[in-house]
């Protein structure tokens, strides 16, 4: 699932280049798109009272990206069992070159913190999120 962003003016820094911090903030983005795209976008999972934190992610840098670029972010789900989905990200400049390669893990908890089992409570949320891994 692909995910267009353009450089904003404000992401960069003093050297005219975007700063490190957004490549985050861009996966974040497509991670949502991700989620809308497969049907089940972020509003719809915290009004049925599923919450997703963020348990780690990571960024290597390959290419600086500057104001107006446009960035396609690739999402793909690397591994789903139920209790946690393991993302991985590839952004590529209007070039075709990669300018960053992402990861990132994410729990699925209720509102009260706790995990919630998945497969059982919400079963249709679990085969979408399965099928995305195996379309890999």
């Amino acid at each position: 699932m692909d995910y267009i962003h353009n450089v904003q003016y404000y992401e960069t820094d003093k050297m005219g280049i975007t700063h490190h911090s957004n490549y985050i903030r861009w996966m974040e983005e497509a991670r949502i798109d991700f989620l809308s795209q497969i049907g089940w976008d972020y509003a719809r999972l915290e009004e049925m009272g599923i919450i997703s934190p963020v348990l780690s992610v990571t960024c290597d840098f390959k290419k600086t990206t500057t104001f107006s670029d446009r960035v396609e972010i690739s999402v793909t789900v690397e591994e789903f069992k139920g209790v946690k989905l393991h993302l991985s990200y590839e952004m590529k400049n209007e070039d075709g070159e990669v300018v960053c390669l992402g990861k990132s893990s994410h729990a699925f908890l209720n509102k009260e913190g706790r995990p919630i089992r998945m497969k059982q409570e919400y079963p249709e949320l679990f085969e979408a999120l399965n099928k995305a891994a195996q379309d890999n």
